[in-house]
């Protein structure tokens, strides 16, 4: 059953989807899970799908718009902000540890694409997340430094914090929001940026899974936010808590899964998806049922009374 829920976060009304598994035996609390969406996504698509499909397997999950997107509060729209998007996580652990069918020593965090960083943020500085779990885990600050694979020029992040200082001066003297867009124009453009750039513009430009709440653009002020925040840094924190980390044996990300994995402390496991590419994992059902099965098992295991 799916319910449309809201909670506040640094005083910013959220809204959610909450998940609760059929059959509840009233008075009986569950462990319950928290899922963060990808950057520009929103909670009706991959994390509104793996919430849905990790209720089913008898988990309470609450997946949300993170602030500034989607049905959630927030102005300039379209800013995305590590540190507000870490205090969202940690807001949904509180919503859910106030709900009768939760048990609230049994939550776990759950974060796809750039909430797989931030989750793992949220998780290493607040101790009542027992567990946590990544899909296709990105930083955004290493992505925005050094691109996905890794190897991206400096005067790309230098050209951007440019374009972004440039922003905030315009703003000041009364210029509307200054904004960039995260896709491609066309089908063409989307190819000719590789098969990453190409799955990333499918699933969010296309039938495939759009949403008219999904951003297409980011805030420039949004840039020099994500570059100075480093989302694994305090992964060594997490330990004794137990770390799950999925990624594609084809994702162009991979590096960041494995550095995080390198960095961690404590239970920790680096399970591979073959096939996949970093997006395959967002809602092809071949990879995305054996990453849920990991996932019901890891958070079985550990969230326990």
């Amino acid at each position: 059953m799916r319910t449309d829920v809201t909670f506040l976060s640094a005083g910013l009304k959220l809204a959610g989807h909450l998940h609760t598994p059929d059959g509840e035996t009233p008075g009986v609390p569950r462990p319950a899970i928290v899922v963060g969406h990808p950057g520009t996504g929103v909670k009706e698509q991959a994390s509104g799908l793996y919430a849905r499909l990790l209720a089913e397997r008898g988990f309470v999950t609450l997946a949300f718009d993170a602030a500034h997107q989607g049905e959630s509060e927030g102005e300039p729209r379209g800013l995305e902000d590590p540190g507000q998007r870490v205090e969202d996580l940690k807001a949904a652990v509180s919503f859910l540890g106030t709900l009768d069918e939760v048990d609230p020593g049994r939550i776990g965090a759950l974060g796809i694409c750039a909430s797989g960083g931030y989750a793992l943020a949220a998780t290493a500085t607040d101790p009542r997340i027992r567990a946590v779990g990544a899909v296709s885990a990105v930083d955004m600050s290493r992505q925005f430094r050094l691109g996905a694979d890794g190897a991206q020029d400096p005067a790309v992040v230098a050209g951007m914090l440019a374009a972004a200082s440039a922003a905030r001066t315009a703003e000041a003297q009364g210029a509307d929001v200054q904004r960039f867009p995260v896709f491609p124009a066309t089908e063409e453009e989307a190819r000719a940026g590789g098969p990453h750039v190409y799955d990333g513009w499918e699933y969010y430009c296309t039938p495939r899974a759009q949403h008219p709440r999904s951003a297409k653009s980011l805030t420039w002020t949004s840039v020099d936010r994500i570059a100075a925040f480093d989302t694994f840094a305090t992964v060594a924190l997490i330990a004794p808590r137990p770390l799950l980390l999925i990624v594609g044996r084809a994702a162009v990300t991979s590096w960041m899964s494995v550095e995080a994995f390198q960095k961690a402390d404590g239970p920790k496991e680096l399970a591979w998806i073959e096939g996949a590419s970093h997006v395959d994992l967002y809602d092809k059902d071949a990879y995305v049922t054996p990453a849920v099965e990991k996932l019901d098992g890891f958070f079985a295991a550990h969230l326990t009374a």
